[in-house]
């Protein structure tokens, strides 16, 4: 019994424990973090909730409340799932989108999008949203993601700062950032970067906190978080990354 005893006390640990670094403290709370899977996930911040780049089974959003903001980062699919929005609560929901995908969006959200392009800034529901650009080394335009069409963001909330790269290499956009709190950094071959371009980057302008994401590639192959966070944290022990499960069906 005592054995028994003490493994559940030991599980409720480490579980207790794995949920409570999914947070995020500011001078005024705690931002909640919430991976769901690939490229989407979910914050919540007081009474606020984000949506990021929401996709795949509604049940996997079951247990949230209905969006107050949802970034929308590229027309692809699995960054604009119009199924899944259409079966959503999104009637409070602001969209923030870029010109491409404001272009995919039904005519019924056409009244929530606050759309914008590389480089533009949109205050609200006291968060500051910034459009940063996403897009593929070389720069062409028949690339899987060509530069000015899909948005990365920053999002201020209170005093953190929070860097969501999108589909993207590691652009010079992304090595000059600086004070960043969060980052959440794709990874995944042919279409993004792979892990020594992203360990370089973000070793270039030091996120406090980093979340390897969106790191299944072509013919579903996963690229090795693991080494990735070995890299990082063994040149900067100041950064740290945080591996969560993105894939619970693989």
């Amino acid at each position: 019994m005592k054995t028994k005893s003490l493994l559940i006390i030991l599980f409720f640990i480490v579980f207790s424990h794995t949920k409570a670094q999914d947070i995020l403290k500011t001078s005024h709370g705690k931002i909640n973090i919430h991976p769901i899977g690939h490229a989407s996930f979910v914050l919540t911040y007081d009474d606020k909730t984000i949506f990021i780049d929401p996709q795949g089974a509604l049940k996997k959003y079951s247990g949230f409340p209905s969006p107050d903001l949802i970034l929308l980062t590229d027309i692809h699919g699995d960054h604009l799932d119009i199924e899944l929005l259409d079966l959503l609560n999104t009637s409070k929901a602001q969209f923030i989108v870029p010109q491409a995908v404001a272009d995919k969006m039904p005519k019924k959200h056409k009244n929530q999008l606050v759309i914008l392009k590389n480089g533009q800034l949109v205050y609200r529901l006291d968060f500051t949203i910034n459009a940063i650009a996403m897009y593929n080394l070389p720069e062409s335009v028949d690339t899987f993601h060509p530069k000015g069409r899909g948005n990365g963001y920053i999002l201020t909330i209170d005093d953190r700062t929070i860097y969501i790269s999108g589909d993207t290499e590691d652009i010079i956009e992304m090595r000059s950032l600086r004070n960043i709190d969060l980052a959440f950094i794709c990874m995944n071959l042919p279409y993004t970067m792979d892990i020594h371009q992203a360990a370089s980057a973000v070793l270039e302008f030091k996120p406090s906190i980093v979340y390897p994401y969106h790191y299944r590639g072509k013919n579903k192959q996963f690229l090795d978080v693991e080494k990735f966070k070995k890299i990082v944290e063994s040149k900067d022990e100041d950064i740290e990354v945080r591996l969560r499960n993105w894939y619970p069906e693989k």
